[in-house]
């Protein structure tokens, strides 16, 4: 039977549309529907390994795909590798067995040699997911459907590394010259950056940055068709106007609810809101190494004082921030990992309430009384209220003194900050995609060399606990690995390299009819839709 067309639309300002209701024919599902699907921000690159970054593996999630996935609960799921373990020779190597008769976008066959190319891409600097596969050695293509990665000892967590690992073509990256990932954060260009070819459900046939992505259902993809054959991605930074969109019918869905809409979306006829915990938390980090502060007007390094350090988390109020700001849509805690991540304690997060006279004093005492001065580097278009969190905390830090100079500015400019070491003092959120705080330690605690430490603005450097956090890689007693795990977090937090505030609360809205659970990771996948 032929398929009834597509509805294209055009943006003029926003998606002038009307939107299309789901084409049904007698005894069988939809057979075309459009989704209009908006949110705060757009991907940074389409390059598949260049970013280690939520919403842009959320994009590409739809075009790439992983060896393995995972679903809304956790669990590891078959993608590109159907089965995968330990040998039983050596436990030192991976065996993937990957799946047959996938192909590319543009019509060649994916082999074993596209896998080794992907992994081996991806763990080489600059790509961003180079800390995942630090203790890999050597990645082979055994047969035409095996291949195994040696690490550098037993690794039996290692496959919880791979869900956000992309498999390109060889060919296609050879063609058009791009064998390593572009780096980001030096702002590097590149053929992959803007154009696409993976094995996913969806095509890319269009691509604006920051303004509108379509994307067309892969015929040929491996998988069972999913009920959206076309996407339209569109960035809305604006809080109100994505709102706006979404009532007035021009978009279908909206990630990234505001908080402050909520309780009003859930009261509006023709509109459901879908709400759950994300694997993610919020934290203020800050420079604790450094002789002196390039936005600061003290002499010396107030941050490489714990006195000051203790100071600031005895006046962080993340109670008023859930109240005022999150609107009660966050979970306040001073650990920074969300509750899904194996090495969280109820211990780690709880926190007491604000001190200022104390913290007051522990100024005076490490050398401050008169406080200082220091610019707060903040996304406004990542995370839930970014913007306003950071707002608060100048108010906070003002009552013990620090006078803050709030930079707020878009998350492609902000994340490089971090990772140039261009940061005083910043706001960071970091979701845990591996659900175990090794992640954590590799990106943001680890000293930073080699593919250690991406993220680590703080420059903390501790050699001790850098061996302690290598030796997670490759530990086969789960239960003295997590005796470790907690050493290194009791570390961390005596030291305080995170102000943590809260664990992220999500909630997504869309029009009646339309069916998509909250992903935990906040990474929805289209290809899970479901019409009434």
């Amino acid at each position: 039977m032929q398929m009834p067309p597509i509805l294209h639309r055009t943006r003029t300002g926003l998606l002038a549309s009307v939107a299309a209701a789901a084409m049904i024919v007698s005894g069988s599902a939809a057979l075309a529907e459009t989704v209009r699907w908006a949110r705060v921000t757009d991907a940074l690159t389409m390059d598949p390994h260049s970013q280690n970054e939520g919403p842009t593996h959320t994009l590409n999630h739809h075009i790439y795909e992983t060896l393995v996935g995972r679903d809304d609960d956790g669990t590891l799921t078959q993608r590109l590798a159907t089965d995968w373990g330990i040998s039983e020779d050596d436990e030192t190597i991976w065996v993937f067995t990957i799946r047959e008769g996938v192909k590319f976008h543009d019509g060649s066959d994916m082999t074993v040699e596209d896998v080794v190319f992907s992994l081996d891409r991806a763990r080489t600097t600059p790509s961003g997911m180079a800390a995942l596969h630090a203790a890999v050695e050597e990645v082979i293509a055994v047969d035409d459907t095996t291949v195994h990665v040696r690490m550098a000892g037993p690794a039996p967590l290692y496959v919880q590394n791979l869900t956000n690992t992309f498999i390109m073509s060889k060919a296609w990256a050879e063609a058009n010259g791009v064998e390593t990932a572009p780096n980001f954060a030096a702002g590097e260009e590149a053929y992959s950056v803007r154009n696409t070819n993976g094995t996913g459900p969806y095509r890319m046939v269009e691509r604006d940055p920051e303004v509108r992505t379509v994307l067309q259902v892969f015929e040929d993809h491996w998988d069972e068709a999913p009920a959206v054959t076309e996407i339209i991605y569109t960035p809305i930074s604006e809080a109100a106007t994505r709102v706006a969109a979404l009532l007035s019918g021009e978009v279908d869905i909206v990630q990234d609810v505001p908080v402050q809409d909520i309780a009003r979306l859930e009261q509006t006829d023709g509109i459901r809101v879908v709400r759950g915990p994300e694997n993610r938390n919020i934290f203020f980090s800050y420079d604790m190494t450094s002789d002196t502060l390039a936005s600061s007007d003290a002499a010396t390094n107030p941050f490489a004082e714990p006195l000051v350090r203790e100071a600031m988390a005895l006046a962080l109020d993340r109670n008023a921030i859930r109240q005022v700001v999150m609107r009660g849509e966050s979970q306040p805690s001073a650990a920074p990992l969300p509750p899904f991540v194996n090495g969280w304690t109820e211990e780690m997060d709880a926190f007491g309430d604000p001190d200022l006279a104390r913290a007051r004093a522990l100024m005076e005492e490490a050398g401050f009384a008169d406080g200082f001065s220091v610019q707060l580097d903040c996304p406004n278009d990542r995370y839930l209220n970014d913007e306003s969190i950071c707002q608060a905390l100048v108010g906070m830090m003002a009552q013990i003194g620090i006078r803050v100079d709030l930079n707020a500015q878009t998350r492609s400019l902000h994340f490089p900050l971090i990772e140039n070491w261009e940061t005083d003092f910043y706001l960071l959120g970091w979701g845990v995609p591996t659900f175990d705080s090794q992640y954590v330690f590799d990106f943001l605690v680890h000293t930073r060399e080699g593919s250690y430490g991406s993220f680590n603005g703080s420059r903390y450097s501790n050699p001790e606990l850098d061996a302690k956090i290598q030796s997670l890689a490759t530990m086969t007693d789960l239960e003295a690995r997590d005796a470790v795990i907690a050493e290194i977090w009791d570390e961390v937090m005596e030291e305080r390299i995170f102000l943590n505030v809260h664990n992220q609360v999500l909630a997504y809205a869309m029009r009646d009819g339309i069916n998509l659970d909250v992903h935990p990771e906040n990474q929805p996948r289209m290809t899970t839709v479901s019409f009434d």
